[in-house]
């Protein structure tokens, strides 16, 4: 069975390795879902190990639905992969009305060629997943990592193996939850490979005097964006100007 590590940092990408994983994706910040990670994270997990490197293109957290700038940022990323010689890429792009915007994906699909595409956790927020599982495959989509559309993939364990069914020229990568507690249930169930990202948690300082995350960035509903107003206005303040 592939394990595939999902390692937000270059010592998880090591200990991958280490540990005998098959392969690893490549993201920094678990807390959101993942986002792309940067070039030198990137170009140091590829020289310094040999194991499979997937890597996640997503430019932001929040939704799956990119304006023209972000997905430009998108297309960037993927021909720097492709240039840094990764394995594949995950990534994937919806409509506001969580539906797959297929052009789009289409296009990041042939970008990647020929490295591996696979279809991310996007796929967890769509109405019709059969549908949607037919449709990825007549585009040249590789796998689709999916939690069987419920909170871990243990609980969406029946829709898996219903998808799983259905695959004529891809693969269902089960992800989301998955651990030493029911990791064989996949492997009973008949998956070829699954995702998880195996993480413990390190102290690192006690009792900060101020903390540096902000809990509101942690809401998906809601998307931070710097304010062009609140920009002018604080201009205009340290100009002395009414």
């Amino acid at each position: 069975m592939i394990l595939e590590i999902c390692a937000n940092s270059y010592q998880s990408a090591i200990n991958a390795q280490k540990a005998g994983a098959s392969r690893i994706e490549l993201c920094s910040e678990l807390s959101v879902g993942g986002i792309t990670p940067s070039y030198g994270l990137l170009k140091k997990v590829l020289q310094d190990i040999s194991i499979p490197v997937m890597v996640l293109i997503r430019p932001r957290s929040g939704d799956f639905s990119y304006s023209d700038d972000e997905f430009t940022i998108m297309k960037e990323n993927i021909l720097l992969c492709k240039e840094l010689g990764c394995k594949g890429i995950v990534s994937g792009v919806l409509h506001t009305n969580n539906t797959i915007d297929m052009e789009r994906t289409q296009e990041l699909v042939k970008l990647s060629s020929p490295m591996h595409f696979t279809f991310h956790r996007a796929f967890d927020w769509l109405k019709n997943p059969k549908k949607a599982l037919q449709e990825l495959e007549k585009i040249g989509v590789d796998r689709i990592l999916t939690s069987g559309q419920k909170p871990s993939a243990k609980k969406g364990i029946d829709l898996l193996i219903e998808l799983q069914k259905l695959t004529n020229n891809s693969n269902i990568l089960p992800g989301g939850g998955i651990n030493e507690s029911n990791i064989q249930a996949f492997q009973e169930a008949g998956f070829s490979e699954v995702h998880l990202s195996a993480t413990s948690l390190h102290q690192t300082i006690k009792n900060p005097t101020i903390s540096m995350n902000s809990q509101q960035h942690f809401d998906e509903t809601l998307l931070a964006v710097s304010d062009i107003q609140k920009i002018k206005n604080c201009i205009k303040l340290l100009s002395n100007e009414t």
